[in-house]
C-alpha cells in the first residue's frame, strides 16, 4: 500500500493537492499547481529524501514527503514534513501509516529533526502530529493571508 513515488504519479498528486489549494487555507498556494510543475518538485527531492504514496486498487489516495528545512549547511539533520490525502479518504487512518512510513524513512538517513509546519485552525493535522510523537514548538499570527483572511502557522517537532 505504500511505495515510494515516481514521476508518473505527478497527475494524481498534483490532483490531490489541487483540491486542498483550491479549497482549503492548509496550503498557501493560491493557484493550482501543473502536473509538470509537481514533476519538478518530486524530482527536485528524490532521491535524496523520501517522497511516498499510498496507493489502494491502482489508485493514489495520499502522499507524504520530506524537504530541506532551510538551504544553509547547518540545517542538513532537519527536514520539514508534509502529508496530504484524497479528502474523501480522511479519518480512515490512512494519514498515521502513511506518514508513520515516512517518519521510519527519515529515520533511516542522517537526520536528527522532522518539522511540521501546519496553518491553523487544523485539529486533524494537529492531532495526527502529536499522535506520532511531535510537540507543538510554537506559532507564528496572521503570516499567511488566503481567501480573506490572516492565517497562523504553528510548528510541531519530532527529533529521531
Amino acid at each position: 500500500m505504500i511505495r515510494v513515488a515516481s514521476p508518473q504519479d505527478a497527475v494524481p498528486i498534483s490532483d490531490i493537492y489541487n483540491q486542498y489549494v483550491a479549497h482549503t487555507h492548509i496550503t498557501f498556494e493560491e493557484e493550482p499547481v501543473s502536473v509538470d510543475a509537481m514533476a519538478r518538485r518530486m524530482e527536485g527531492i528524490l532521491p535524496a529524501l523520501p517522497w511516498l504514496v499510498w496507493v489502494e486498487a491502482g489508485e493514489v489516495l495520499g502522499f507524504a514527503y520530506a524537504c530541506a528545512w532551510k538551504e544553509r549547511s547547518a540545517y542538513r539533520h532537519s527536514v520539514e514534513s508534509t502529508i496530504y490525502l484524497r479528502p474523501e479518504v480522511t479519518g480512515k487512518r490512512i494519514g498515521s501509516r502513511l506518514y508513520a512510513g515516512l517518519l521510519g524513512e527519515l529515520r533511516g538517513r542522517q537526520l536528527h529533526a522532522v518539522i511540521g509546519c501546519i496553518a491553523l485552525p487544523n485539529a486533524a493535522s494537529v492531532a495526527l502530529h502529536e499522535r506520532l510523537g511531535f510537540g507543538g514548538v510554537g506559532q507564528f499570527r496572521e503570516v499567511g493571508w488566503k481567501f480573506g483572511r490572516w492565517i497562523d502557522v504553528g510548528y510541531w517537532q519530532l527529533l529521531l
